[in-house]
């Protein structure tokens, strides 16, 4: 995502435009709406009750949303410190590597700490993709313990306080990154 994120931000091309709002339509269609495709794609590729057939339609549709957070980082980094690192001797590749994106940090924590809570969170595509209880995730497993004929109440708030921990734990080690991140480098502290 961030070099997608860095060619739309600062490499001109002709279609540049129509290429980014074309990735940007992929913001309006959540992962549900498209379930039966991607059934269809996981199983044609051998996918079907395996962690890459839940992996990789989550990182297609988390795509999107992390080059744009990224690209208005980018572009909020002045172009004369590009210019300044040509001078300098160094590569498109090596301002990317070397200047931008230790500088792009905040940014870089905040779209994994959004993608890493939005893959943990999910619960439909891995209903449909793992048919193997061994590999649910534990918004699956909560559904474990709600029967017909009741609900274990008990075993759920304990899957809830599970599923609940490493998200919270993940969103404090990584919150000042975050606000940081997402304000594309307005907050300094």
């Amino acid at each position: 995502a961030s070099m997608l994120a860095f060619v739309f931000s600062r490499v001109e091309f002709r279609g540049r435009g129509l290429l980014f709002n074309i990735l940007l339509l992929g913001l309006l269609f959540p992962s549900v709406i498209a379930i039966l495709p991607i059934f269809i794609q996981v199983r044609s590729l051998g996918l079907i009750n395996s962690l890459w057939g839940v992996i990789l339609p989550l990182v297609a549709f988390g795509l999107p949303g992390s080059v744009v957070i990224l690209r208005t980082f980018f572009m909020s980094v002045p172009t004369e410190l590009e210019d300044a690192s040509y001078i300098d001797g160094c590569t498109t590749f090596g301002f990317f590597r070397y200047i931008l994106l230790p500088l792009a940090r905040p940014a870089l924590v905040s779209v994994a700490t959004l993608q890493v809570i939005a893959s943990w969170n999910e619960y439909f595509l891995p209903l449909i993709v793992l048919a193997d209880d061994s590999l649910w995730p534990l918004p699956l497993g909560i559904m474990q313990f709600q029967g017909q004929y009741g609900t274990d109440y008990a075993r759920v708030m304990a899957y809830v306080t599970l599923l609940i921990i490493p998200a919270v734990l993940f969103y404090l080690f990584a919150e000042k990154y975050i606000v940081t991140g997402l304000t594309g480098g307005e907050l300094k502290g």
